[in-house]
């Protein structure tokens, strides 16, 4: 099975909810943003009538939790891993996790 990453989708109107694409052997996987500014959550749609295949919410909170589409729960567990780490892998592209000159960094000690 051939997995295929594209590059961002073009500006629309969900131009910026819209994070990209990525591909196997048989559909396209869109990741769309829950909103533009600090989103919580992320969806993985395929198809012309945007099938949901997975949400992603708890972003900001670090509380991930992973829900899938009903088509797509019993799918094997190693093809929901890819999904999930792909939809991450195109969510995150371009976009630094931590600023690149923080104010401080503190660190816990004990």
């Amino acid at each position: 099975m051939a997995m295929h990453h594209e590059s961002r989708t073009g500006a629309t109107e969900q131009g910026e909810l819209d994070r990209g694409s990525f591909s196997d052997d048989y559909r396209t996987y869109r990741v769309r943003a829950s909103c533009a500014d600090a989103p919580d959550s992320f969806q993985v749609l395929t198809g012309a009538g945007e099938d949901i295949v997975l949400i992603v919410s708890g972003l900001n909170s670090g509380d991930l939790k992973a829900t899938w589409g009903p088509f797509w729960r019993s799918f094997k567990p190693n093809w929901k891993i890819w999904v999930e780490e792909s939809a991450f892998r195109v969510f995150y592209r371009g976009r630094s996790l931590i600023p690149e000159n923080p104010a401080s960094i503190r660190f816990c000690r004990g």
